[in-house]
């Protein structure tokens, strides 16, 4: 089992199996006709999620996992990661001024306050689930690395966007106070979390999934950095699929996505290659491969495509491809388009326009249902955190590149792309590598 798809597997199947019991249903496809421009729909799709994030959130200032599609939600399971997904929507609402800015300026300060007093933690990292009022851990779920590390992203966006001395104090403290190198349990590479019952996981993050966040912080942290030895220490496997080559593992097309809501790697690569560009290729890679499902799923087409770690009739499902796995069944995950706008912009908004004009019923209050199967007629009727965190993201980076301009001026950010031997594409033209060769980082 690849990186990114065994990080899903610990906790989430678990959870999320027993919480999808009553959130499906079988309905009959509504056609609407969707009149506004692409920049319209974008808006839209932004003020769904912001919607989420400010609606299903606790007194605690932490984001639900999930809730139903039309509101009326009673679950009280939070996801840290949701959490740092929200906290950057938060920051893209308040510059938007989706809300009252000093309310929404004021929720920040409430959940930093939250995750620096009372979230609890093992070494600065925190449990993937937890109860919402509480912040008392869930699901028996692990201390996790990765879902950690979308919450510092969130809160390190925080920091740059508000003008406020409370938040930026909050939010340096909680960062800092993360041991990165406690998590590499002396080794190489970073574990994919901690258990109390059990200790260390023993899947570590190895290779090329959506680790590159984790990496990246650890090594720009001024309190707990790790080697840069370890940025080297990771695989990158390629595969070839209908020509296309890119690094890649048996992962969703989320692991291309993730780390670039942040982390601006447009014109950079490291002694290896530019990860922008390879995301691109997995997109183009990925969209041949639904294309290539049309066969046996007759609604795939250039206008509908996209498979993901998403809901499904049957459950939680971990699929996609190329190369297939956990068996597609037809089913259409719009954050898998919309989490690479910035990447394939023409094919992806296509679909996503195409969804909006086409499926009335894959809209809900907070855009988008997490997943449908126009086969078969089943809709979700649950929308996923992490699912309109990284369409929210992506959108607001192509629209405005505002996620990446504010969170690139952490100086944390920039040492630790810098420690990890990243330059502009000009820089390794003028300083060619042997083949094979890899560039001197910072120890």
């Amino acid at each position: 089992m690849a990186a990114g798809t065994a990080a899903l597997s610990f906790s989430r199947l678990f959870a999320l199996d027993k919480l999808l019991t009553n959130h499906t249903r079988f309905v009959e496809p509504k056609r609407v006709r969707y009149r506004g421009t692409d920049d319209n729909l974008l808006d839209e799709i932004e003020r769904g999620a912001f919607d989420f994030f400010w609606t299903e959130a606790g007194s605690s200032g932490q984001v639900k996992d999930r809730a139903f599609v039309n509101g009326r939600d009673t679950h009280t399971l939070a996801s840290i990661a949701a959490t740092g997904f929200g906290l950057t929507g938060l920051c893209i609402g308040h510059a938007r001024r989706y809300r009252n800015p000093d309310e929404i300026q004021e929720r920040v300060r409430q959940s930093l306050r939250f995750i620096w007093e009372k979230l609890p933690h093992e070494h600065g990292f925190f449990y993937h689930f937890v109860d919402i009022t509480t912040g008392q851990r869930q699901w028996m779920s692990e201390v996790s690395s990765i879902d950690t590390s979308i919450l510092m992203c969130g809160v390190l966006t925080a920091r740059q966007h508000f003008l406020d001395a409370e938040i930026q104090e909050l939010a340096t403290k909680i960062y800092e106070r993360v041991d990165w190198d406690w998590m590499l349990n002396d080794g190489h590479t970073l574990s994919m979390g901690w258990y109390p019952e059990s200790g260390f996981i023993g899947m570590r993050w190895a290779h090329y999934c959506e680790l590159m966040m984790i990496y990246l912080l650890a090594l720009g942290s001024p309190t707990h950095p790790i080697s840069s030895r370890s940025w080297a220490a990771w695989k990158r496997p390629t595969i070839n699929y209908q020509g296309y080559e890119y690094i890649s593992g048996n992962d969703p097309i989320f692991t291309h996505q993730y780390s670039h809501a942040w982390f601006d790697f447009r014109n950079q690569r490291d002694a290896h290659l530019n990860y922008f560009q390879n995301s691109i290729t997995a997109t183009m890679a990925h969209r041949e491969f639904c294309l290539s499902l049309h066969p046996k799923f007759p609604d795939y087409s250039s206008r509908l495509w996209g498979i993901t770690a998403s809901d499904s009739f049957r459950g939680y499902r971990i699929w996609g491809g190329p190369p297939s796995f956990g068996e597609p069944d037809g089913t259409i995950v719009p954050c898998a388009p919309a989490g690479s706008l910035v990447f394939l912009y023409p094919e992806c908004i296509e679909v996503l326009r195409n969804i909006r004009e086409r499926y009335g019923r894959a809209w809900g209050n907070y855009g988008y249902v997490d997943a449908f199967n126009p086969l078969t007629g089943w809709y979700d009727n649950a929308v996923l955190g992490i699912d309109l965190g990284i369409t929210m993201l992506m959108a607001e980076n192509h629209r405005t590149r505002f996620v990446w301009r504010t969170f690139m001026k952490n100086k944390e950010a920039r040492r630790g792309m810098a420690r990890a031997g990243f330059h502009t594409e000009e820089w390794w033209e003028e300083h060619p590598q042997p083949r094979n060769a890899v560039a001197h980082v910072e120890p």
